[in-house]
C-alpha cells in the first residue's frame, strides 16, 4: 500500500500471550527500538499485555529487560495461597498479584502512558472479549494474565475477568481498531510455528546485556519479598502437607511413567490448542508477523528468559528489511 509523500503510516504492535515465552517480546521491542521503528499504539494479551504496558510507559526496552532478567521468578511460588486452593478459587490472590504488577509497571493510568495501549481480557461468564484502555494499567494487566486455575478471576465493573488469550491470543483486530495502518503481530505462543526444538539455542549470538542493579529493580525485589513474607505461614503449612505426602508419592511413583506430562503442562497444551485457530486468523490479518522460535522454551521456563529475549531480537532483525520497506515513505 502506498502512502502520500511525507506521510508515515501509523504503526501498531499486537503482542500475543505465551507465559514465559512472552519474554521474547522484549527482544522484539529492543530490535524495533534499535532500528528506530516508530510504535504509535500497542495492544496486548496476557504476557503481551505486561510487556506492552511496561514499554508504553517509557519507550525503553532496556528497563523492561533489566527487570525481567533481574528477578528470581521462582519466588513467585511464595504467592500461592493455600486457602484459595482449598476453595478451588485459584492459586494466587488478586490483590497480591496486582501489588506485584504495580511495582513493575508503576501506579499509572492509561491516559498517562507514552504510547496508547489496549489490554485484552475475557469475561469468564459470557466469554466476551473485553478491551481495557482506561483506568489502572496494573489492574488491566492483572486481568489479562489471569490464567484460569492459577490466578483468581478479577472483578471489573461487575464482570469477572480472566486471561485474554481465551478469546483473543494475538489482538491484531484491537490495535487495528485503535487506528493502526500497519500492524506488526508478534506470536510467542508457539502455535502455528514449525517444531524446531533444540536447534536454535546455538545460533543465537545476541545475548542481552547485563546491568548493575538499579533502584527500580531493588524496589520490585523488595515488594515481592514483602508479599511473600505476608504469606509465609500459609506457605509453611503447604510445605508441611507436601512433606507428609512425599512417602506415599515415592512409594507409588513406579506406577507412573516418569515422562508423563504434569498437570500444568497438560493444561497449557490444551489452552494453546484452543488458541490455534484464533492465532491463525490473526496472522492472516496482520501486515508483518514476527514469530520468535520459542518451541524449545517451556511455558514456565523462567530460567530461559535470556534465550527468549535473544530469539525475539533475532526474529525481528530477520523481518526488518520487509518492515522498513513497508513503513518508509517514497
Amino acid at each position: 500500500m502506498k502512502y502520500p509523500k511525507g506521510k508515515t503510516p501509523k504503526v501498531g504492535l499486537a503482542l500475543s500471550g505465551g507465559t514465559f515465552r512472552g519474554m521474547a517480546h522484549i527482544g522484539v521491542l529492543k530490535a524495533l527500538e534499535d532500528e528506530s521503528i516508530p510504535i504509535d499504539m500497542i495492544s496486548g494479551t496476557s504476557a503481551g499485555a505486561l510487556a506492552g504496558a511496561c514499554y508504553a510507559r517509557e519507550r525503553k526496552a532496556a528497563i523492561l529487560e533489566e527487570l525481567m532478567l533481574g528477578l528470581d521468578w521462582r519466588k513467585l511460588a511464595g504467592l500461592i495461597d493455600l486457602n484459595l486452593i482449598l476453595l478451588w478459587k485459584g492459586f494466587v490472590q488478586g490483590e497480591k498479584a496486582k501489588s506485584f504488577l504495580s511495582s513493575i509497571i508503576g501506579d499509572i493510568r492509561f491516559e498517562d502512558l507514552e504510547i496508547p495501549l489496549s489490554v485484552v481480557a475475557t469475561d469468564v461468564q459470557s466469554m466476551e472479549e473485553i478491551v481495557i484502555n482506561e483506568g489502572s494499567v496494573a489492574e488491566a494487566v492483572r486481568a489479562s494474565i489471569s490464567m484460569p486455575m492459577i490466578f483468581t478471576p478479577v472483578k471489573w465493573r461487575g464482570r469477572f475477568l480472566v486471561d485474554g488469550g481465551v478469546v483473543n491470543p494475538m489482538p491484531v483486530n484491537v490495535v487495528r481498531n485503535m487506528g493502526a495502518e500497519i500492524v506488526i503481530a508478534v506470536n510467542t505462543v508457539g502455535i502455528a510455528q514449525q517444531k524446531r526444538r533444540r536447534q536454535a539455542t546455538k545460533e543465537v549470538k545476541n545475548k542481552p546485556a547485563s546491568y548493575p542493579e538499579s533502584t527500580r529493580l531493588s524496589i520490585v525485589k523488595r515488594r515481592l519479598n514483602s508479599l511473600i513474607r505476608g504469606n509465609k505461614d500459609k506457605v509453611r503449612i503447604f510445605d508441611e502437607l507436601s512433606n507428609a505426602a512425599k512417602p506415599k508419592i515415592y512409594a507409588g511413583r513406579g506406577k507412573i511413567e516418569p515422562q508423563t506430562p504434569n498437570i500444568f503442562e497438560v493444561m497449557m497444551q490444551v489452552f494453546n490448542a484452543m488458541q490455534y485457530e484464533k492465532i491463525r486468523l490473526a496472522i492472516k490479518s496482520a501486515d508483518i508477523v514476527i514469530e520468535p522460535d520459542v518451541s524449545s522454551i517451556g511455558m514456565f521456563a523462567f530460567y530461559k528468559a535470556d534465550e527468549a529475549i535473544a530469539q525475539g531480537y533475532k526474529a525481528t532483525k530477520k523481518m526488518m528489511p520487509k518492515l522498513q520497506e513497508l513503513i518508509r515513505c517514497p
